[in-house]
C-alpha cells in the first residue's frame, strides 16, 4: 500500500468521520511475514473476539491452527469440508438441539456445497489495522466495525458511483463468512460489491451490540478514497450526522 493512499484515508476519516474506528485489512501471505501466529484461544471462541487485538492496533496472523471454529476454517478458506451431520447443528437435530438458523439441515448442506474454497496465496492471513499498513501490504479487502451513522455514511459512499442495485449485500452466513469470504470472493471475481456483517446471532454475542461490521474489497474502497471530498460528505446533511459521531 502505497503511504500516500495510507495517509489520505487517514486525513479525510479524521476529516469526516470524527477519527471513528479505522479498519482492519486482511490479507493472504506465504509467511507470517515477521508477525506473530496467533495461538488457538482455548475452547470456542469466534473470529470476531480474536479479531479485537487487530482493532486496537496490534497486527496478527492467523494459520489453520489458530481457528478452532469449525466453520471459521471454512469461511477463511482453509478448507472446503465440513465434518458431518454438521448441517444439524446450524439447523436441528431430531432431537431439536441446534443453532436454529435454517429450518432444514438439508439447506445448511445446500448452502456449503454452493460456497467453494478459494484460492490464496497462502494458509497466513494477516490482519493489519489500516494505519499499520507497510509499503509492501497488498490488503484483499477492509473491515470497518461500524456505528449506525458511521455505517450511513460508508454505506452511501458506496453506492456513490454505481447504478446496481446490489452494490452493497447481505448475505447469508457466519460471521466471518461477510467479514472475510465474501469480500474476498467479491474482489477475487472483480464485482467489487461490499458486504454488510455481523448479522449472525452467535458472532453478535461477541461485538458491542451498536455495531455492524461493513467490509469492503480494495479496489472498490480505493475507489471511495478518491471520491469522498465530492460526495454527500462535504454537504450540510452529513454535518448533522457528523456531529453526532463519537458522542
Amino acid at each position: 500500500m502505497k503511504p500516500e493512499i495510507r495517509e489520505k484515508f487517514v486525513r479525510l476519516w479524521a476529516q469526516f468521520f470524527n477519527n471513528s474506528e479505522l479498519p482492519v485489512t486482511f490479507q493472504y501471505a506465504s509467511d507470517n511475514q515477521n508477525i506473530p501466529v496467533m495461538e488457538a484461544p482455548q475452547g470456542h471462541r469466534c473470529i470476531i473476539s480474536q479479531l479485537l487485538k487487530a482493532r486496537h492496533g496490534e497486527s496478527i496472523c492467523m494459520v489453520p491452527s489458530s481457528v478452532p471454529c469449525v466453520g471459521g476454517k471454512r469461511y477463511l478458506n482453509y478448507t472446503d469440508s465440513m465434518p458431518p451431520n454438521f448441517e444439524c447443528y446450524i439447523s436441528h437435530y431430531p432431537d431439536g438441539r441446534g443453532e436454529r438458523y435454517k429450518k432444514h439441515p438439508e439447506q445448511m448442506a445446500y448452502f456449503w456445497d454452493n460456497l467453494p474454497k478459494l484460492p490464496t496465496n497462502g494458509d497466513h492471513l494477516i490482519f493489519k489495522r489500516w494505519d499499520h499498513l507497510e509499503e509492501h501490504d497488498q490488503p484483499a479487502a477492509v473491515i470497518f466495525f461500524a456505528t449506525p451513522d458511521v455505517f450511513s455514511g460508508l454505506y452511501t459512499l458506496a453506492i456513490f458511483d454505481s447504478t446496481a442495485e446490489d452494490a452493497v449485500i447481505v448475505p447469508f452466513g457466519a460471521g466471518c463468512t461477510n467479514l472475510v469470504y465474501y469480500p474476498y470472493r467479491e474482489e477475487h471475481n472483480g464485482k467489487g460489491r461490499a458486504v454488510i456483517g455481523l448479522m449472525d446471532p452467535s458472532a453478535r454475542k461477541c461485538a458491542k451490540s451498536d455495531l455492524v461490521t461493513f467490509s469492503i474489497p480494495i479496489t472498490k474502497f480505493l475507489a471511495m478514497i478518491d471520491q469522498m471530498e465530492e460526495s454527500f460528505l462535504i454537504t450540510d446533511t452529513w454535518k448533522v450526522i457528523q456531529g453526532r459521531i463519537g458522542k
